[in-house]
């Protein structure tokens, strides 16, 4: 079973190794889902909603909202975001019966980018 939950930040960058308009310093309202993958336990849940939130509130939106990324994220494209967050939460988020399956990271409205936990052997 698949559980998600979604958040959103609003934060600035800038991709300094990229040569085109997003070199320059700009702003995004980035939308954040994370995905849990597990089994129900005897309350019916895979892991409680509230506790998701609270993870995630305290390690990735309370620290990027209204933050530049450039601050914690070297080249912080779509793609780096996601395996960043994935790999901060990924110790935090598992359980007996439950595991982080995947990351996605939208950047406008119709673009996102996915990290999956089959991504982490790929290389950084």
């Amino acid at each position: 079973m698949l559980l998600e939950r979604e958040f959103s930040f609003d934060a600035a960058h800038r991709l300094e190794s990229y040569h085109g308009k997003c070199e320059n310093l700009h702003g995004h309202t980035y939308r954040l889902s994370v995905e849990i993958e597990g089994s129900p336990d005897a309350d019916g849940m895979i892991v409680d909603f509230a506790r998701v939130k609270e993870i995630v509130d305290r390690e990735v939106i309370s620290k990027f909202d209204h933050s530049y990324l450039n601050d914690f994220i070297r080249q912080p494209s779509a793609e780096n975001i996601a395996r960043f967050v994935f790999e901060r939460l990924e110790p935090l988020l598992k359980g007996p019966d439950y595991f982080l399956s995947a990351v996605r990271v939208w950047e406008t409205p119709r673009s996102s980018v996915t990290f999956r936990r089959r991504d982490m052997e790929s290389p950084k």
